[in-house]
């Protein structure tokens, strides 16, 4: 068995950013909307920068109008991911884009989405859990409206809260009603930090945020004491190395700084972020950082270790991920 063929756990997983190409132009053909601009001639997503493929992304979203939508999708999603070795995942899910601002919307699609997965647990024996996320580019105020979307349907399924979107506008400390919302509704935090936003992202997100995981967290390395909290907080990164090659970050797997996090003595998981924007999937991590940086079955089993302990469900489900883990 190579690397890539082991069992994976993903943590870090935009849910329409994971929409396969076919499936958004399939619906786009249903619903008779041009979405021609947003897709190279092979079909892939085409976007320039960071900022163009937050456009392209929303763009792709323009045709996902349903709960019938949704679960399609989340079908399509899981049917991948299982391919590919998942056998956990966590989506993030953004009322804005599930409900459009309506929290009977919203309890809607989510029962879609949990249908769905109910369904790919069924058929592929993967299990999905829900990151409610808000998106930093919509302002505090549009998060608060996330944050009570989160707050009305935590449980088992729906087990956390998180901000994606894009890190050069406003602060983390703008959306602590936010989190601090999701955070009496018992929900776990994370936050995207420390990819464009540089160490003090990462810090700020640690300080008034008061989060568990951290969303890419890369540029820590650039800041030797922020390493040395990373670690005394017992603080899991969501890092996603193809996603940071892809958009400049780092020119290639052997630059990234994942490695150096690890040996440092941070913890480190991997995931997809976008996985079709980005031409990846988890196989392809795997194989990517197994030849960067030499590492075996074991430093991904030890990887996997970190991301079940740092994952955002109940125990009874850790305990039945851990078996799938231990059938290798």
């Amino acid at each position: 068995m190579t690397v890539a063929d082991l069992p994976k756990i993903e943590l870090h997983l935009h849910h329409e950013g994971a929409a396969p190409p076919a499936f958004i132009r399939q619906l786009a053909h249903e619903k008779r909307i041009d979405l021609s601009g947003i897709f190279k001639p092979d079909g892939s997503y085409d976007f320039r920068d960071f900022a163009h493929f937050l456009s392209v992304y929303e763009a792709a979203c323009e045709v996902l109008k349903s709960p019938e939508d949704f679960r399609r999708l989340t079908l399509a999603i899981l049917e991948e991911s299982a391919a590919n070795g998942v056998v956990y995942s966590e989506t993030f899910l953004s009322p804005d884009f599930c409900g459009g601002g309506d929290l009977h919307a919203w309890q809607d699609y989510l029962t879609a989405i949990q249908d769905a997965a109910d369904e790919a647990e069924r058929k592929f024996d993967i299990t999905l859990r829900g990151v409610v996320t808000c998106v930093r580019h919509f302002g505090p105020e549009q998060a608060k409206f996330s944050a009570h979307c989160a707050a009305e349907t935590a449980g088992d399924w729906v087990t956390g809260f998180g901000m994606g979107g894009n890190e050069s506008i406003g602060t983390q400390g703008e959306f602590k009603w936010a989190f601090d919302c999701a955070r009496e509704a018992g929900l776990h935090l994370t936050t995207h930090a420390g990819e464009f936003g540089g160490p003090e992202s990462v810090r700020d997100a640690i300080h008034d945020l008061g989060v568990e995981r951290v969303g890419h967290g890369v540029r820590a390395i650039e800041d030797p004491d922020l390493i040395r909290e990373l670690v005394d907080r017992d603080i899991t990164l969501e890092v996603c190395p193809g996603s940071n090659v892809v958009l400049g970050l780092y020119p290639d797997f052997a630059a990234h700084p994942i490695a150096r996090l690890r040996e440092a003595g941070v913890n480190v998981t991997v995931s997809t972020d976008d996985p079709p924007f980005f031409h990846t999937t988890m196989r392809r991590e795997y194989e990517m950082l197994s030849e960067a940086f030499g590492w075996n079955a074991e430093d991904f089993a030890a990887l996997n270790e970190t991301a079940l302990n740092a994952a955002f469900c109940d125990e009874d489900t850790r305990a039945r991920v851990k078996k799938r883990l231990e059938k290798t």
